[in-house]
């Protein structure tokens, strides 16, 4: 039976919306009442799918909104990465909602209610006809959120348009399915598995419809022009949830309704995980914008967890059980954790803003002494974006690395061998960037008269940021407790698909995880951290403990400003190596097509609404 607590979810969302409705004449009020009742419909969310995952069984029910209903561990999974981001975001958006006072800010609270009910609704939904609706709401929500920027107009109508192009694809993919099983339900997808030609079709249909909303390369053109111009909390939710529906979308269809039965699937995906992976962080080190460099490490963040998920489509398909484990637990945590950390890093990058008003990093410069709780919480993302132990990216990522040293155990293919090392190389340059970021924005000297009269940002921005600090942690430090649960989707698939009981693959997942303790790292590195004292607590003679007057060496701090770095000087090397990669980024980008589209008026863009809309109505008549 479904949870009431589901119910109540969907419920705060439209309340949140219906007052900023409602009550635009009273904003303050309206303001309040969005943030409460998005605070709210978080916490249920939150509540429910811990729930589930207690509990260990799918639930079913019936919601007059949707029709029918199914929470699966992936759907669980997808609840729990909304309402965690939703509950920081609630929290941050009751102080940052100031910046967008009388510009839009009852607008933007509720159409932030509405984009976490669609797609809470999304998710929940287990039937063709609300899954699409959702969907097609959350673009709608998200485009109305990028235009509340009176200067996005252009990137507004680039992500409509592209958008609704994957939408399509998606639509045409969904009409095949409901045609071949004769139903707009899901269970009757899952029951009829399509073979042949017309299941690789509907699979790449659905992963290029898809992959335009995830945004992996090429289809990654809207992400680094749409998401910097939102509001950064609204970024924040694009960034760290709302991408991720597109991967849902390619595991429901390629998984649950198509069964992952061809090897070559998994492996399109693997490639282009990895190629996404490493030319994402390219372009991330190459940028100033310190929101664009972060919507590029969305990319390759995206590009990560695709690889984790075509291992675990090729442990399917070559009937490898641990590698499906393995490979969906690296996906999946890594789902989670990229929600949290990137999240984390957006509302960050947004209090700097809120008192800065720009986002080009050579502007910054010695926040940490002037915003040391933004610092701290921006610091602890940034290392778990570089994947350093003990925080959370480490541990998905190892089990990514885990997953692709077992593929190589197969022997039948070089593609895991290059994924292993383009991994690395991914990692390596994610750590430079954000020494690169770190150091230029919190550290040295301020370098513009905004960055040296800045202050701590509200508390509720300061509670929203160092809660999703403190998730990094747990997640971090509790994987050998949090990953099991994690896990269960592809224990279940195992078990239905490949009749293996479910027993049998807990034993290499347990095996991967004993090689890994993060508590024990953890413990390890603060020791290291005390050597250097004990060393010198011990060797400690007369002559050490006397002190001499004398003038201190000023370390070229009276010539800062002209001695400090900028941000294009630490990556200057790298980009003048990488060069001819650099000039032929438009080529790898989807979007420069569509440019002029995306400048002519917004007609184009609703034509395809139009478009996606008719396509709606003929599969519905036609199922």
């Amino acid at each position: 039976m479904l949870s009431p607590l589901v119910m109540a979810t969907l419920l705060l969302f439209l309340l949140g919306a219906a007052a900023g409705l409602l009550l635009q004449k009273l904003p303050a009020l309206a303001n309040r009442l969005n943030s409460g009742f998005a605070l709210l419909g978080s916490l249920a969310g939150l509540v429910a799918a811990i729930q589930i995952f207690a509990q260990g069984a799918p639930v079913d029910g019936q919601l007059w909104l949707l029709g029918s209903v199914h929470l699966d561990m992936l759907a669980a999974l997808m609840l729990l990465v909304i309402s965690t981001v939703g509950v920081a975001v609630a929290l941050y958006s009751f102080a940052y909602i100031r910046e967008y006072q009388g510009k839009g800010d009852v607008a933007i609270g509720a159409l932030m209610n509405l984009f976490l009910f669609a797609m809470v609704g999304m998710v929940l939904a287990d039937n063709a006809l609300g899954f699409l609706l959702c969907y097609e709401l959350v673009t709608l929500t998200t485009y109305w959120l990028v235009k509340t920027n009176p200067e996005a107009a252009k990137q507004s109508r680039l992500y409509l348009v592209m958008n609704h192009i994957g939408m399509a694809l998606v639509l045409v993919a969904f009409w095949l399915l409901c045609r071949e099983s004769g139903s707009l339900e899901f269970a009757a997808l899952r029951e009829h598995h399509l073979a042949g030609t017309l299941a690789s079709l509907v699979f790449l249909l659905s992963f290029c419809g898809f992959g335009l909303r995830a945004g992996f390369v090429p289809l990654h053109g809207w992400l680094p022009v749409a998401e910097p111009v939102a509001p950064s909390h609204i970024s924040a939710l694009m960034s760290g949830v709302m991408v991720k529906l597109g991967l849902f979308g390619i595991l429901r269809v390629s998984i649950d309704f198509l069964g992952a039965n061809q090897l070559w699937w998994g492996y399109v995906v693997l490639i282009f995980g990895a190629c996404s992976a490493v030319l994402g962080v390219l372009f991330a080190l190459a940028e100033h914008d310190l929101k664009r460099l972060l919507a590029y490490h969305t990319v390759e963040n995206i590009g990560i967890i695709l690889m984790g998920m075509g291992i675990g489509m090729i442990g399917i398909a070559n009937q490898q059980p641990a590698l499906v484990v393995l490979g969906l637990l690296g996906a999946l945590y890594h789902l989670l954790n990229h929600a949290i950390f990137k999240s984390l890093l957006f509302m960050g990058t947004g209090s700097v803003m809120f008192r800065l008003h720009t986002r080009d990093m050579d502007k910054m410069g010695g926040l940490a002494k002037l915003m040391p709780w933004t610092a701290l919480a921006f610091l602890i993302g940034a290392m778990a974006i570089s994947a350093l132990p003990p925080l959370n990216g480490f541990v998905s990522e190892w089990f990514i690395y885990q997953s692709l040293l077992s593929m190589t155990k197969l022997g039948t293919s070089v593609v895991a061998p290059l994924a292993v090392v383009m991994l690395a190389v991914t990692g390596a340059m994610a750590v430079m960037c954000f020494v690169k970021v770190y150091g230029i924005c919190f550290c040295g000297a301020p370098r513009s008269e905004h960055a040296s009269h800045a202050r701590e940002v509200p508390g509720a921005m300061v509670a929203g940021t160092l809660l999703l600090a403190a998730v990094c942690l747990v997640l971090g430090l509790g994987a050998p407790w949090i990953a099991p649960h994690i896990a269960s989707y592809g224990q279940a698939l195992v078990s239905d698909q490949m009749n293996v009981a479910t027993g049998a693959t807990l034993l290499p997942l347990d095996s991967s995880q004993a090689i890994l303790s993060p508590p024990v790292i953890a413990i390890t590195l603060l020791g290291l951290f005390l050597i250097p004292l004990l060393v010198l607590a011990i060797f400690k003679g007369p002559k050490l403990g006397r002190r001499h007057a004398g003038t201190p060496w000023a370390c070229g701090y009276a010539y800062e400003e002209r001695m400090s770095l900028t941000s294009g000087g630490v990556t200057h090397t790298l980009r003048q190596l990488c060069a001819p990669l650099y000039r032929k980024q438009p080529q790898l980008d989807l979007a420069s097509a569509l440019h002029g589209v995306s400048a002519s008026p917004s007609a184009a863009g609703w034509l395809l609404h139009g478009v996606v809309l008719a396509l709606f109505i003929l599969m519905a008549v036609g199922v």
